[in-house]
């Protein structure tokens, strides 16, 4: 990576307790945003990305139950507001519930567009497009 990354993070991880349940999951729920499974080491954990893994779901290390983190979610970048419905619609079919369907939260500011999941594990995840139209910029 060079150094003008606007990348803060190398990668975030979540725990499972069924590796085969999560990366079901999230083959299906991160495609519609050109997100794919990049790696997996088997029966340990598996990562995703466009170009290197960024995203991981993991058996914990420590050989405890995995548990979910409150107040604790994962934002993916949608390029679009339809890219958040597909994301939506690919999480509900592949097993995620609904925490809050596509649509503006302006109290995240007036360009944000996005959509809330729990995952089978019970993680918030979501998906969200900034709109910067709507900002002016």
């Amino acid at each position: 990576m060079s150094d003008d990354n606007p990348s803060i993070l190398s990668h975030v991880s979540l725990g499972t307790n069924d590796l085969d349940t999560a990366s079901t999951f999230y083959d299906k729920a991160l495609a519609p945003l050109g997100i794919k499974r990049v790696e997996t080491i088997e029966n340990i954990a598996v990562a995703y990305g466009k170009m290197y893994p960024e995203f991981w779901i993991a058996v914990p290390h420590n050989d405890e139950v995995a548990t979910v983190g409150n107040g604790v979610h994962i934002g993916f970048i949608a390029n679009s507001k339809a890219q958040v419905h597909e994301f939506h619609e690919a999480c509900i079919a592949a097993g995620g519930r609904d925490d809050g369907a596509p649509g503006p939260r302006p109290i995240y500011g007036e360009p944000y567009y996005g959509c809330f999941i729990i995952d089978p594990d019970g993680h918030k995840i979501e998906a969200s497009f900034w709109d910067v139209t709507l900002a002016g910029g």
